[in-house]
Protein backbone atom coordinates (compact mmCIF):
# COMPACT_ATOMS: atom_id res chain seq x y z
CA UNK A 1 0.00 0.00 0.00
CA UNK A 2 1.03 3.72 -0.63
CA UNK A 3 3.37 5.65 1.47
CA UNK A 4 1.93 9.20 1.49
CA UNK A 5 3.65 12.05 2.60
CA UNK A 6 1.75 14.82 3.59
CA UNK A 7 3.97 18.60 3.91
CA UNK A 8 1.87 21.21 5.77
CA UNK A 9 1.33 22.53 9.01
CA UNK A 10 -1.38 22.03 12.00
CA UNK A 11 -3.60 24.87 13.61
CA UNK A 12 -5.34 25.06 16.34
CA UNK A 13 -8.77 25.91 15.68
CA UNK A 14 -11.36 28.25 17.97
CA UNK A 15 -14.76 27.89 17.27
CA UNK A 16 -17.81 29.63 18.57
CA UNK A 17 -21.19 27.99 17.95
CA UNK A 18 -24.76 30.18 18.52
CA UNK A 19 -27.31 28.72 20.44
CA UNK A 20 -29.79 31.10 18.29
CA UNK A 21 -29.83 32.80 15.31
CA UNK A 22 -26.16 34.07 14.82
CA UNK A 23 -26.42 38.06 14.72
CA UNK A 24 -22.78 39.51 13.18
CA UNK A 25 -22.85 42.64 15.25
CA UNK A 26 -24.41 41.41 18.51
CA UNK A 27 -23.79 39.20 21.36
CA UNK A 28 -24.23 35.82 20.70
CA UNK A 29 -24.12 33.52 23.72
CA UNK A 30 -23.61 29.54 22.72
CA UNK A 31 -20.13 27.73 22.87
CA UNK A 32 -16.49 27.89 22.20
CA UNK A 33 -14.55 24.92 21.38
CA UNK A 34 -10.79 24.14 20.57
CA UNK A 35 -9.79 21.47 18.45
CA UNK A 36 -6.74 20.31 16.46
CA UNK A 37 -6.49 21.73 12.72
CA UNK A 38 -5.27 23.02 9.44
CA UNK A 39 -5.55 21.35 6.46
CA UNK A 40 -2.47 19.58 6.21
CA UNK A 41 -3.00 17.78 9.81
CA UNK A 42 -6.56 17.42 9.09
CA UNK A 43 -5.50 15.51 5.68
CA UNK A 44 -3.08 13.20 7.70
CA UNK A 45 -5.63 12.12 10.13
CA UNK A 46 -8.26 10.68 8.32
CA UNK A 47 -5.75 9.42 6.05
CA UNK A 48 -4.37 7.31 9.77
CA UNK A 49 -8.33 7.29 10.45
CA UNK A 50 -8.48 4.97 7.24
CA UNK A 51 -5.93 2.82 7.65
CA UNK A 52 -3.92 4.26 5.09
CA UNK A 53 -0.18 4.73 5.95
CA UNK A 54 0.62 8.71 6.12
CA UNK A 55 4.03 10.42 7.39
CA UNK A 56 3.55 14.11 8.87
CA UNK A 57 6.29 16.59 7.35
CA UNK A 58 5.63 19.35 9.83
CA UNK A 59 6.42 20.77 12.99
CA UNK A 60 5.05 21.52 16.31
CA UNK A 61 5.38 23.61 19.33
CA UNK A 62 6.97 21.95 22.39
CA UNK A 63 4.11 23.08 24.22
CA UNK A 64 1.03 21.16 25.87
CA UNK A 65 -0.56 22.08 22.48
CA UNK A 66 1.54 20.56 20.65
CA UNK A 67 2.08 17.31 22.72
CA UNK A 68 -1.01 16.81 22.38
CA UNK A 69 -1.42 17.27 18.81
CA UNK A 70 1.46 14.64 18.17
CA UNK A 71 -0.45 11.83 20.58
CA UNK A 72 -3.41 12.11 18.87
CA UNK A 73 -1.77 11.78 15.73
CA UNK A 74 0.18 8.82 16.96
CA UNK A 75 -2.34 7.24 17.99
CA UNK A 76 -4.49 6.83 15.05
CA UNK A 77 -1.18 5.50 13.30
CA UNK A 78 0.65 8.70 11.58
CA UNK A 79 4.28 8.68 11.29
CA UNK A 80 5.76 11.56 12.86
CA UNK A 81 9.53 11.06 12.08
CA UNK A 82 9.74 14.10 9.89
CA UNK A 83 7.86 15.98 12.25
CA UNK A 84 9.99 18.55 14.32
CA UNK A 85 9.67 20.40 17.92
CA UNK A 86 9.62 24.19 17.82
CA UNK A 87 10.28 26.45 20.50
CA UNK A 88 7.51 28.92 19.68
CA UNK A 89 5.48 29.62 16.63
CA UNK A 90 5.26 26.16 15.26
CA UNK A 91 1.31 25.80 15.40
CA UNK A 92 -0.74 28.53 13.84
CA UNK A 93 -4.13 29.45 14.81
CA UNK A 94 -7.80 29.72 13.45
CA UNK A 95 -10.39 32.05 14.99
CA UNK A 96 -14.13 30.80 13.24
CA UNK A 97 -17.71 31.72 13.97
CA UNK A 98 -20.36 28.96 12.86
CA UNK A 99 -23.66 30.20 12.21
CA UNK A 100 -26.91 28.40 13.95
CA UNK A 101 -26.89 25.92 10.91
CA UNK A 102 -23.37 24.99 11.25
CA UNK A 103 -22.10 26.81 8.23
CA UNK A 104 -18.73 29.07 8.71
CA UNK A 105 -19.78 32.86 9.59
CA UNK A 106 -16.17 34.58 9.74
CA UNK A 107 -13.01 33.71 10.74
CA UNK A 108 -9.67 34.89 11.21
CA UNK A 109 -5.91 32.95 10.67
CA UNK A 110 -2.92 33.28 12.08
CA UNK A 111 0.41 31.57 10.17
CA UNK A 112 2.78 29.45 12.33
CA UNK A 113 6.27 30.57 11.57
CA UNK A 114 7.41 27.85 8.91
CA UNK A 115 11.35 28.72 8.42
CA UNK A 116 11.88 25.29 10.69
CA UNK A 117 9.56 23.45 8.17
CA UNK A 118 12.01 25.33 5.06
CA UNK A 119 15.08 24.12 6.77
CA UNK A 120 13.57 20.59 7.64
CA UNK A 121 12.90 19.98 3.34
CA UNK A 122 15.99 21.82 2.39
CA UNK A 123 18.08 19.25 4.70
CA UNK A 124 15.77 16.15 4.55
CA UNK A 125 13.91 16.83 1.83
CA UNK A 126 15.69 14.80 -0.84
CA UNK A 127 15.45 11.19 1.54
CA UNK A 128 11.74 12.32 2.55
CA UNK A 129 10.66 12.45 -1.29
CA UNK A 130 12.58 9.39 -2.29
CA UNK A 131 11.37 7.18 0.46
CA UNK A 132 7.49 7.64 0.02
CA UNK A 133 5.11 7.08 -2.86
CA UNK A 134 3.09 9.97 -2.86
CA UNK A 135 2.95 13.67 -1.62
CA UNK A 136 0.39 15.71 -0.59
CA UNK A 137 1.69 19.08 -0.28
CA UNK A 138 -0.08 22.07 1.45
CA UNK A 139 1.26 24.17 -1.72
CA UNK A 140 0.75 28.10 0.22
CA UNK A 141 3.32 27.48 2.79
CA UNK A 142 6.42 29.81 0.69
CA UNK A 143 7.55 29.98 -2.66
CA UNK A 144 11.20 27.82 -1.59
CA UNK A 145 8.86 25.09 0.13
CA UNK A 146 6.34 24.50 -3.02
CA UNK A 147 9.43 25.44 -5.75
CA UNK A 148 11.86 22.24 -3.48
CA UNK A 149 8.67 19.87 -3.03
CA UNK A 150 7.89 19.97 -6.24
CA UNK A 151 11.81 19.76 -8.28
CA UNK A 152 12.38 16.36 -5.89
CA UNK A 153 8.95 14.98 -6.73
CA UNK A 154 9.55 15.04 -10.78
CA UNK A 155 12.96 13.92 -10.01
CA UNK A 156 12.03 10.83 -7.82
CA UNK A 157 8.96 10.81 -10.13
CA UNK A 158 6.42 10.52 -7.14
CA UNK A 159 2.79 12.16 -7.99
CA UNK A 160 1.77 14.81 -6.09
CA UNK A 161 -1.52 16.69 -5.18
CA UNK A 162 -1.73 19.76 -4.24
CA UNK A 163 -4.00 21.58 -1.18
CA UNK A 164 -4.41 25.04 -1.07
CA UNK A 165 -4.23 27.43 2.35
CA UNK A 166 -4.58 31.13 1.89
CA UNK A 167 -3.46 31.16 -1.62
CA UNK A 168 -0.40 33.82 -1.12
CA UNK A 169 1.84 31.43 -3.32
CA UNK A 170 -0.24 29.47 -5.85
CA UNK A 171 -1.99 32.59 -7.19
CA UNK A 172 1.59 34.39 -8.26
CA UNK A 173 2.78 31.01 -9.65
CA UNK A 174 -0.12 29.12 -11.08
CA UNK A 175 2.73 27.00 -13.12
CA UNK A 176 2.88 25.37 -10.21
CA UNK A 177 -0.28 24.09 -10.89
CA UNK A 178 1.18 22.16 -14.23
CA UNK A 179 3.48 20.29 -12.31
CA UNK A 180 0.48 18.56 -10.10
CA UNK A 181 -1.11 15.32 -10.86
CA UNK A 182 -4.35 16.72 -9.06
CA UNK A 183 -5.22 19.91 -7.67
CA UNK A 184 -8.00 20.17 -5.93
CA UNK A 185 -10.02 23.35 -4.44
CA UNK A 186 -13.77 25.15 -3.60
CA UNK A 187 -15.43 27.09 -6.13
CA UNK A 188 -14.03 30.29 -3.59
CA UNK A 189 -10.32 29.01 -4.87
CA UNK A 190 -11.43 28.55 -8.34
CA UNK A 191 -12.69 31.77 -8.83
CA UNK A 192 -9.59 33.40 -7.57
CA UNK A 193 -6.71 31.17 -9.31
CA UNK A 194 -8.66 32.11 -12.89
CA UNK A 195 -9.95 35.01 -12.09
CA UNK A 196 -13.44 34.81 -12.83
CA UNK A 197 -16.62 34.72 -10.56
CA UNK A 198 -17.91 31.38 -10.62
CA UNK A 199 -19.48 31.88 -6.75
CA UNK A 200 -23.30 31.38 -8.63
CA UNK A 201 -22.45 28.43 -11.37
CA UNK A 202 -24.94 25.26 -10.93
CA UNK A 203 -22.66 22.02 -11.05
CA UNK A 204 -23.12 21.99 -15.03
CA UNK A 205 -22.04 25.32 -15.58
CA UNK A 206 -19.03 25.59 -14.03
CA UNK A 207 -18.14 21.75 -15.91
CA UNK A 208 -18.60 24.05 -18.91
CA UNK A 209 -16.70 26.85 -17.26
CA UNK A 210 -13.83 24.85 -15.94
CA UNK A 211 -12.75 22.20 -19.17
CA UNK A 212 -11.75 25.37 -20.92
CA UNK A 213 -10.40 27.04 -17.91
CA UNK A 214 -7.72 24.10 -16.79
CA UNK A 215 -6.67 23.59 -20.53
CA UNK A 216 -5.76 27.09 -20.87
CA UNK A 217 -3.32 26.76 -17.48
CA UNK A 218 -2.40 23.43 -18.60
CA UNK A 219 -3.33 21.64 -15.33
CA UNK A 220 -3.29 18.00 -15.79
CA UNK A 221 -6.05 17.35 -13.27
CA UNK A 222 -8.71 19.26 -11.70
CA UNK A 223 -11.66 19.23 -9.06
CA UNK A 224 -13.67 22.38 -7.76
CA UNK A 225 -16.00 21.06 -4.83
CA UNK A 226 -19.66 23.18 -4.70
CA UNK A 227 -20.81 22.12 -1.12
CA UNK A 228 -23.93 20.85 -1.05
CA UNK A 229 -24.41 21.08 -5.11
CA UNK A 230 -21.44 18.31 -4.95
CA UNK A 231 -17.96 18.29 -6.73
CA UNK A 232 -16.93 18.95 -10.43
CA UNK A 233 -14.33 17.21 -12.21
CA UNK A 234 -12.02 17.17 -14.84
CA UNK A 235 -8.92 14.83 -15.79
CA UNK A 236 -7.24 16.10 -19.28
CA UNK A 237 -5.45 13.43 -18.96
CA UNK A 238 -7.38 10.72 -18.33
CA UNK A 239 -9.97 12.28 -20.71
CA UNK A 240 -12.69 12.19 -17.92
CA UNK A 241 -15.13 15.21 -16.69
CA UNK A 242 -18.61 14.89 -14.66
CA UNK A 243 -20.45 15.79 -11.49
CA UNK A 244 -20.17 14.10 -8.51
CA UNK A 245 -23.21 15.07 -6.21
CA UNK A 246 -22.54 15.19 -2.48
CA UNK A 247 -23.98 12.52 -0.08
CA UNK A 248 -27.26 14.28 2.26
CA UNK A 249 -26.33 13.86 5.64
CA UNK A 250 -27.37 16.14 8.69
CA UNK A 251 -24.84 19.42 8.71
CA UNK A 252 -23.35 19.34 12.42
CA UNK A 253 -19.91 21.46 11.56
CA UNK A 254 -19.04 22.06 8.06
CA UNK A 255 -15.28 22.97 8.97
CA UNK A 256 -13.02 19.84 7.65
CA UNK A 257 -15.65 19.23 5.29
CA UNK A 258 -13.14 20.13 2.06
CA UNK A 259 -9.93 18.23 3.27
CA UNK A 260 -12.07 15.10 3.56
CA UNK A 261 -12.83 15.27 0.21
CA UNK A 262 -9.74 16.11 -0.40
CA UNK A 263 -7.93 13.21 1.74
CA UNK A 264 -10.74 10.57 0.27
CA UNK A 265 -10.16 11.66 -3.36
CA UNK A 266 -6.54 11.59 -2.94
CA UNK A 267 -6.21 8.28 -1.23
CA UNK A 268 -8.63 6.61 -4.11
CA UNK A 269 -5.88 8.09 -6.54
CA UNK A 270 -3.26 6.40 -4.76
CA UNK A 271 -4.91 3.21 -4.70
CA UNK A 272 -5.13 3.43 -8.80
CA UNK A 273 -8.54 4.72 -9.17
CA UNK A 274 -9.98 6.89 -11.72
CA UNK A 275 -10.84 10.48 -11.17
CA UNK A 276 -14.71 9.31 -11.50
CA UNK A 277 -14.27 7.26 -8.79
CA UNK A 278 -12.12 8.94 -6.65
CA UNK A 279 -14.25 11.60 -5.98
CA UNK A 280 -17.11 9.88 -4.70
CA UNK A 281 -14.83 8.64 -1.86
CA UNK A 282 -14.11 12.21 -1.46
CA UNK A 283 -18.11 13.23 -1.35
CA UNK A 284 -18.39 10.09 1.19
CA UNK A 285 -15.58 11.34 3.67
CA UNK A 286 -16.43 14.45 3.73
CA UNK A 287 -20.13 13.47 4.37
CA UNK A 288 -18.91 11.46 7.42
CA UNK A 289 -16.69 14.42 8.60
CA UNK A 290 -19.61 17.07 8.26
CA UNK A 291 -22.04 15.06 10.50
CA UNK A 292 -19.86 15.15 13.04
CA UNK A 293 -17.91 17.92 15.78
CA UNK A 294 -14.71 17.66 14.83
CA UNK A 295 -12.25 19.11 12.43
CA UNK A 296 -11.45 15.11 10.87
CA UNK A 297 -13.30 11.94 9.72
CA UNK A 298 -14.26 9.66 12.17
CA UNK A 299 -12.11 6.35 12.49
CA UNK A 300 -13.49 3.58 9.27
CA UNK A 301 -11.19 0.99 8.57
CA UNK A 302 -13.63 -0.29 6.45
CA UNK A 303 -14.31 2.70 4.70
CA UNK A 304 -12.79 1.52 1.20
CA UNK A 305 -15.18 -1.48 1.53
CA UNK A 306 -18.24 -0.05 2.38
CA UNK A 307 -18.44 3.69 0.80
CA UNK A 308 -19.81 2.74 -2.82
CA UNK A 309 -23.17 1.17 -1.83
CA UNK A 310 -24.19 4.91 -1.20
CA UNK A 311 -23.40 5.80 -5.04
Amino acid sequence: MANTAVIGVTFVDVKGFPKTKYDPVGRNLGMVKIVHGGVSRNVVENFANVGMPVSFVSMLDDSAIGRDVARKLENVGADLSYTVTTDHDGIGMWLVILDENGDLAGSISCMPDVSVLEKLIDEQGERIIANCENVVLEIDLNEHIAERVLELAEKYNKKTYAIVGNLSVILPHLEYLQRTDCFICNEVECGKVFGADVESFSPQEMLEFLVPAADKLSIPSIVVTMGAQGSVYYDAVGGEKGICPAVPVRLVDSCGAGDAFFSGTVMALTKGMKLSEAVKYGARLASMTISSDEAACPICPDFFNEQLKLF
